[in-house]
């Protein structure tokens, strides 16, 4: 089907980037303008911002409660954003939303980010984070039993280098891992994926804006031959989490997230892949609100066993 046309209309009315290089601070503050008060967002009983104490300093959390209980499986959130953009508050509504749909805790992690913040600062505020959760799940109510991570994008890419550093740490907490949309090979090769061609222009991300728009987190330190920072080029993929991979039809990133999960389920772990029509990049966080791109939490929700 083509691009759909809720997103093709909003795509259109969109002005023009400004010229020049990219400006971090500006592209912030404009995402924040359009974020909703807290008093137009998807109620739940509570939200709290907390400080997770990690072995690699203070992380503020934001803390989402989907149902009064006293025990909850808990997810992990890592919002998207190419590393130097994305906050607490920019996703807040996917949160809720994971939250509301599952009926797990969630736990949004507001990692360091480029280029303020060295590699690997956000990916180690993030695997500490997960820690944390383990390690003090008794006060959060923790059920000892799901511990989900999943994140948007470059947040997608987090969650999955999350999962690859606790297996070959030996923390076997971690029991799914959902990816939506993940930039999981940060080498912009055109000729690496069919979908950095098919899907170059006019569906919201393209593919020439990924050097530039990532520019900040490679030269921060990031090697995109590392595994950490591209995690596809990870050699053993067995032992790792089950899997949710999340991509759009339209997006340049397409491929390389279908590929993952196909190396993971080659290596035996149970992967499997949702590809939504008429979707571009970043379809979770811009367009939740067209029915059929709300159900990817329907979706997460009966991933893990919730539904």
């Amino acid at each position: 089907m083509p691009l759909h046309p809720e997103i093709a209309k909003v795509l259109a009315s969109l002005p023009a980037p400004p010229p020049g290089p990219l400006d971090p601070v500006a592209m912030r503050a404009g995402e924040e303008a359009i974020v909703p008060p807290p008093e137009e967002r998807l109620p739940l009983p509570s939200v709290e911002d907390v400080t997770a104490q990690t072995l690699v300093g203070d992380v503020t959390v934001r803390v989402y409660t989907p149902t009064d209980s006293t025990a909850y499986g808990v997810l992990v959130y890592f919002h998207g954003g190419a590393f130097f953009l994305g906050s607490l508050d920019t996703h807040d509504h996917v949160a809720r939303s994971l939250a509301k749909e599952t009926g797990l805790k969630v736990v949004s992690v507001d990692y360091r980010r480029a280029p303020e913040a060295a590699f690997p600062a956000g990916l180690d505020d993030c695997y500490g984070v997960v820690r944390w959760v383990a390690e003090h799940g008794q006060s959060l109510g923790w059920d000892g039993e799901t511990l989900a991570i999943a994140g948007d994008s470059s947040g997608g890419t987090f969650a999955a280098a999350v999962a690859a550093l606790a297996h070959d740490d030996g923390f076997d907490r971690i029991t799914h891992q959902v990816l939506y949309y993940p930039s999981l090979d940060l080498d912009f090769d055109e000729d690496r994926y069919a979908s950095l061609r098919e899907n170059a222009i006019g569906h919201g991300l393209e593919t020439a804006a990924l050097k530039p728009f990532n520019a900040f987190y490679l030269e921060s330190g990031a090697d995109p031959a590392d595994p950490r920072v591209s995690p596809i080029k990870r050699a053993n993929l067995t032992g790792l989490p089950k899997a949710l991979v999340v991509t759009g039809e339209f997006d340049p990133l397409r491929d390389e997230g279908e590929l993952y999960a196909a190396r993971l389920r080659d290596a035996g772990v149970d992967a499997r892949v949702s590809r939504y029509a008429g979707a571009g990049h970043g379809f979770v966080q811009h367009f939740s609100w067209i029915p059929e791109y709300h159900h990817v939490f329907e979706e997460t929700a009966a991933f893990l066993g919730r539904r």
